[in-house]
């Protein structure tokens, strides 16, 4: 973990204006800037950037956030390697804490690889451009491939020299040690040997999702039945080939503006689809999908369409993972490619236009491309029709997130039809498979879910609300969140000269159920606790840049920017003694239309306008919350008077009415509202 003191470093030093101008042309506008989007196409800017409050906010996407979020978001970043991208930008020293030197020592093992990686990428490249062997082999076949030299330093490829040991000796040279060296797979020991492990070959590297290099793939030039075509890097501390597509780190941007992810077998087939200005593409190495691979296609979008060899072996792999995909939510799309071809011989032999109109005229469904294939296998057999009617039900069921459900009703009409079978049967053998995976407990927590939306529907039928009540529920919320960004704008400053806005609020909020969010209760919680141990960092800066995710992205939707005052109005009303002058030395028959326009509360609302109003704020939001409770307890009382009761019951459930209304009444009283019988 990198240590509390590394992190405020950090927030210290951070200029959002700096970060985000580095990835965003900004034009100052206002006490604000403004730009073109990062996160979607757009002409118009809308994406504007408030310094003062470190914030940034598209009005077109909805995108919003601050510093390191953005980092986050744009280079598809994890918390901890934006803050790490952050430090080597502002050139502060990381200090990383561990819970046990088991913990440190897997540490400085993936370091050791990353930075042995690195000097081999290196290696291997210059290699390619710079050495005679290089040059004649390596750089020469992938000319011969149709790769640019922009393209091969994109995706810095290299090339591993023929010479047993070329590699190992230089590691050894600069003091790399023998076990880093084999556990990355770089070098293999062979007869107490150390020697080179990818001898004559093309060197592909892998990268992270922050471009720091995982390990190798290597392609042999020489034809040997014996040696593998690919040889990959093995598995250990960084290299993971379950959790890895290839190409992700090049890919990242282009998939999230495209809002799809193309998805091939091949490292030639990703190098080949950029080079022609398709970027948003990534391989899976040819091995079976993996879950962690979908949560990675679903960090940039939820649309998959995988581009695969037309022939037997290639449909195969194509359907391999599709429940997988669909368990994860994703919309996915197949597309084979005819001829024998495979994505990087058919993009060079067509040309860009054509295999992009080739690719969107030829999108299959994936599960009605299940069918069909199933289907022609089954032939005439009832059997083995049989199966397939149990297995597209089985992948039917696997489509389980709630906002899916019209998608799932969908395919099950589509295939019923298809296999010519009754839709209620279909539907019926679906739902079957459901209650065997809820009863097996695969899916325990979506099942507790459901249970617990049955419960409150249950409840909600018993309590008879009304749609007024559903929209004083919608109201809450937006009271709740008042008291919220209140307490991070206002919350230590000064309230009189005995407390801090945060703590009158806080004595005014001992009831804690005049709060239901949540967020707000955690966010609240996590202020009370600042302002006992440490009132002065309990800043809006402080929760802007919280490490847990979800306060920060609170804090940022409550401290959001809307409306800018224009310098129009800056110019003629905002300072008070501005207007007066502007109107005390206007002609005396224009003071008096002035006087006559503008009537006496307006006038002096405007020659008020530069008092503090923070108290009048902050009273308003805790007094809704007040009024709020007392509603609900009204209501509650209202709906219990409905019932059978004794007379004595009655007259104290009336009782309690009277004094709930005279509550409400002074309330609103004081709070200048009027109360709507």
């Amino acid at each position: 973990m990198i240590s509390q003191n590394t992190i405020q470093q950090i927030l210290g030093r951070l200029d959002i204006l700096d970060v985000v101008g580095s990835f965003v042309k900004l034009k100052k506008r206002g006490s604000n800037y403004l730009g073109l989007c990062p996160f979607h196409n757009e002409k118009t800017p809308s994406f504007t950037v408030s310094p003062s409050k470190e914030l940034y906010k598209c009005f077109g996407c909805g995108k919003a956030g601050n510093t390191i979020s953005f980092i986050m978001e744009h280079e598809k970043y994890s918390y901890v390697d934006a803050l790490k991208w952050l430090a080597g930008r502002y050139g502060i020293e990381i200090e990383e804490t561990f819970q046990n030197d088991e913990q440190r020592q897997q540490m400085q093992v993936a370091e050791s690889l990353y930075i042995v990686n690195a000097f081999a990428q290196q290696f291997f490249s210059k290699t390619l451009f710079e050495t005679e062997e290089g040059q004649d082999i390596g750089l020469s076949y992938l000319k011969e491939r149709g790769f640019r030299e922009e393209i091969i330093k994109k995706f810095q490829l290299g090339y591993s020299p023929e010479q047993r040991d070329a590699f190992t000796k230089e590691a050894l040279a600069k003091q790399y040690t023998a076990e880093i060296l084999i556990k990355s797979g770089l070098v293999a020991n062979r007869n107490d040997q150390l020697m080179d492990n990818y001898r004559g070959r093309i060197i592909f590297p892998v990268h992270n999702h922050s471009g720091k290099v995982l390990g190798f793939g290597a392609r042999i030039l020489k034809s040997n039945d014996k040696a593998p075509k690919y040889i990959n890097t093995p598995e250990n501390e960084i290299y993971i080939k379950s959790k890895i597509l290839y190409g992700s780190y090049q890919a990242r941007q282009a998939i999230d503006k495209a809002d799809e992810c193309l998805l091939v077998e091949g490292y030639t087939d990703v190098v080949s689809l950029h080079q022609a200005g398709i970027e948003n593409v990534v391989a899976s190495g040819g091995t079976s999908l993996t879950p962690d691979q979908l949560r990675l296609v679903k960090k940039y979008t939820n649309n998959l369409t995988i581009i695969y060899d037309g022939d037997a072996a290639g449909i195969k792999a194509a359907l391999r993972g599709l429940d997988l995909a669909l368990e994860e939510g994703l919309n996915v799309k197949l597309v084979l490619i005819p001829d024998k071809e495979d994505p990087d011989s058919y993009v060079n032999k067509v040309g860009v236009s054509a295999f992009r109109d080739f690719v969107q005229a030829n999108k299959k469904d994936f599960i009605l491309f299940q069918l069909e294939v199933a289907l022609k296998d089954a032939g005439t057999d009832s059997v083995k029709k049989s199966e397939v009617v149990n297995k597209m039900a089985e992948t039917i069921s696997k489509i389980n997130k709630v906002e899916d459900f019209t998608k799932q009703q969908d395919y099950i009409k589509q295939c019923s039809e298809i296999l010519r079978i009754e839709e209620g049967g279909l539907h019926a053998l679906v739902n079957k498979f459901i209650r065997d995976r809820i009863a097996t407990q695969e899916r325990k927590d979506s099942f507790n879910d459901a249970k617990q939306l049955e419960e409150n529907a249950k409840q909600a039928e018993e309590t008879n609300y009304d749609d007024a009540t559903f929209n004083l529920l919608f109201k809450d919320e937006l009271q709740e969140r008042e008291v919220a960004r209140i307490l991070l704008e206002y919350g230590i400053k000064k309230y009189d000269d005995d407390k801090l806005v945060g703590n009158y609020i806080l004595e005014e909020m001992v009831d804690e159920s005049l709060i239901d969010n949540k967020d707000v209760i955690r966010l609240i919680a996590a202020f009370k606790e600042l302002l006992q141990n440490s009132p002065a960092t309990a800043t809006r800066s402080y929760f802007i840049h919280h490490p847990d995710t979800k306060l920060s992205a609170l804090a940022v939707s409550l401290l959001n920017f809307p409306y800018e005052e224009s310098d129009h109005w800056k110019k003629e009303y905002s300072q008070s003694d501005g207007y007066q002058k502007k109107l005390f030395e206007q002609p005396y028959e224009d003071f008096i239309k002035t006087l006559a326009r503008d009537n006496d509360d307006h006038l002096m609302s405007f020659l008020k306008m530069g008092e503090d109003k923070t108290n009048i704020e902050v009273e308003s939001a805790v007094n809704y919350l007040k009024l709020r409770k007392i509603k609900r307890m009204l209501l509650e009382n209202q709906l219990d008077m409905e019932k059978q009761h004794t007379p004595d019951e009655y007259n104290m459930l009336h009782q309690t009415h009277e004094h709930l209304k005279q509550m409400e009444m002074e309330l609103t009283k004081k709070m200048g509202a009027v109360i709507i019988r």
